[in-house]
């Protein structure tokens, strides 16, 4: 089977990686910061005010406001949006608080 690249007769750039919270997370040219935590398997970087609940992607559009991270000492941007580069150092609420993000 070809891959949706052959298909459409595409040249992407190589993917690169991006510090999260210290860990390096895989990215393919394009990707959202958000995109790019989803496809790595984290679900949840941040928690609400009250009660604590896990927040991540929600709308995927930059409507809501749940995916907050800091990027490059930027804050609060939202990660749905965000387009993701090579070297970028994200921060994510959970990553402060000490937890996993999963």
């Amino acid at each position: 089977m070809r891959s949706p690249y052959e298909l459409v007769g595409a040249r992407p750039d190589p993917a690169f990686e991006i510090s999260v919270d210290g860990r390096a997370v895989p990215v393919v040219p394009g990707q959202s910061v958000g995109a790019a935590l989803h496809a790595a398997g984290v679900r949840s970087w941040r928690s609400t005010r009250f009660g604590g609940r896990p927040r991540g992607l929600f709308c995927g559009i930059g409507v809501c406001f749940d995916c907050l991270v800091t990027v490059n000492d930027v804050p609060a941007l939202r990660a749905c949006v965000t387009e993701a580069r090579p070297g970028d150092r994200v921060r994510t609420s959970a990553g402060e608080e000490g937890v996993s993000g999963r």
